[in-house]
C-alpha cells in the first residue's frame, strides 16, 4: 500500500512539474511573439537583389536630352537623371565610372530594356503609370512635372491654346511611347509620332514640324539649348507626371533599395535644406525651370538598416 503511495505522489508531482514546465514554454512564445520582427538591412537586400556580386551596375538612360540625361562629344554622360542615377549607384556601392555603365535608351525601348535585363535601372524621365507598373516596378516619385508644349518664337502668338494645337493646319510632333502623345490623342489633337523629342525639335527647326510636346523638364532642356529660337508655351493639358526610376518587375528588393536612398536625400533636404537631390537639380534644372523646387517624398518606402546604423528603437 505505502509503495502504491508513493507511486501516486511521484506521478502527481512529475505531472506538476509537465504542467509547469508547459505554461512556462508557452508564457515565452507569448512574449517571443509579441517583440516586433527584425528590421532588415541594406546588405540584406542587396543579398535579395538581382545586381548582389554583379561587377557593374548597368543603369538605362537618355542620350539626347538636355539637362535630363545627355551624351557629350567625349563619350560621358551629364544631366539631372544622370546626376540622380550616380547617387543611387554610389549609395548601392557602385562608385565611379569603372563600376557604371549608362546605357542610351529611346522612349520607347525603356521598358524591354528592364524586361530583358539589358538594364537593372532606368533613370530617364520616365513617369509613374497604372499600365507601365503592370510591366515595370517603380522607385520615387524623384520629381514631379507637368506637360507643356515647345513653339517657336515666330508662333508664340499664335498657338497659346489646345484648340491651337488641334489645328490641322499645325504638326505636333510628340515622342513615341510618352504619357504626352496619351494625353494628347485624348484631346483630339493629332500628332505625329517620332522616336525621340530631339527629333521633333530637329524638325522644327527644318520646318517639318510647329510644335513639340513632352514633359516640362525636356523642354527646359531644349529651351535651355536654343534661347533665341523656341518659347516653352504653358497650355496644361493633363495631369501632372510622376518621374520614378524604372526597376525590374521581378526584383521588388532592389526597388525597396532604390526607394530607400531617395528617402534618404528627401529626409536629409528636409532637415538641412541640403541634400544629393537639391544639388543635382541645382547644378541642372534650376536655372531653366524658373521655380523654387524640393524633392518629392518617395511612395512605399520600407524600413531598412543602413549598413552600419542599428536599428532604430520603436
Amino acid at each position: 500500500m505505502n509503495q502504491l503511495l508513493s507511486r501516486a505522489r511521484v506521478r502527481s508531482m512529475a505531472t506538476t512539474l509537465a504542467v509547469s514546465l508547459t505554461l512556462t514554454l508557452a508564457a515565452a512564445a507569448g512574449c517571443d511573439s509579441r517583440q516586433e520582427p527584425r528590421v532588415p538591412s541594406v546588405r540584406d537586400k542587396l543579398r535579395e537583389s538581382h545586381i548582389y556580386d554583379q561587377p557593374k551596375l548597368r543603369i538605362g538612360v537618355s542620350a539626347t536630352s538636355p539637362l535630363m540625361g545627355q551624351r557629350n562629344v567625349d563619350g560621358t554622360f551629364a544631366g539631372f537623371d544622370i546626376e540622380i542615377a550616380r547617387y543611387i549607384a554610389s549609395s548601392l556601392s557602385y562608385e565611379g565610372a569603372e563600376r557604371v555603365d549608362f546605357v542610351a535608351l529611346t522612349t520607347e525601348e525603356r521598358i524591354p530594356a528592364l524586361q530583358s535585363g539589358q538594364v537593372d535601372l532606368v533613370v530617364a524621365s520616365f513617369s509613374m503609370t497604372e499600365e507601365r507598373e503592370k510591366l515595370v516596378q517603380f522607385a520615387g516619385p524623384y520629381l514631379v512635372t507637368t506637360p507643356e508644349v515647345l513653339v517657336p518664337t515666330r508662333l508664340k502668338d499664335k498657338i497659346r491654346t489646345l484648340e491651337d494645337l488641334a489645328d490641322p493646319k499645325y504638326k505636333v510632333c510628340v515622342s513615341g511611347g510618352s504619357t504626352t502623345e496619351t494625353e494628347l490623342r485624348g484631346h483630339d489633337v493629332p500628332v505625329v509620332v517620332v522616336m525621340e523629342v530631339g527629333h521633333c525639335v530637329d524638325g522644327i527647326r527644318e520646318g517639318r514640324y510647329h510644335a513639340v510636346a513632352s514633359d516640362e523638364t525636356m523642354l527646359a532642356g531644349y529651351r535651355y539649348q536654343y534661347p533665341n529660337e523656341f518659347e516653352i508655351v504653358n497650355m496644361p493639358f493633363g495631369t501632372s507626371e510622376l518621374l520614378a526610376i524604372g526597376v525590374p518587375i521581378g526584383d521588388p528588393a532592389l526597388r525597396d533599395l532604390v526607394a530607400f536612398f531617395l528617402q534618404k536625400s528627401y529626409l536629409q533636404g528636409r532637415k538641412t535644406g541640403s541634400s544629393p537631390w537639391q544639388s543635382a537639380y541645382n547644378r541642372t534644372l534650376g536655372g531653366w525651370l524658373g521655380v523654387e523646387r524640393t524633392q518629392p517624398q518617395p511612395l512605399d518606402v520600407p524600413d531598412l538598416v543602413d549598413f552600419d546604423e542599428r536599428a532604430p528603437r520603436r
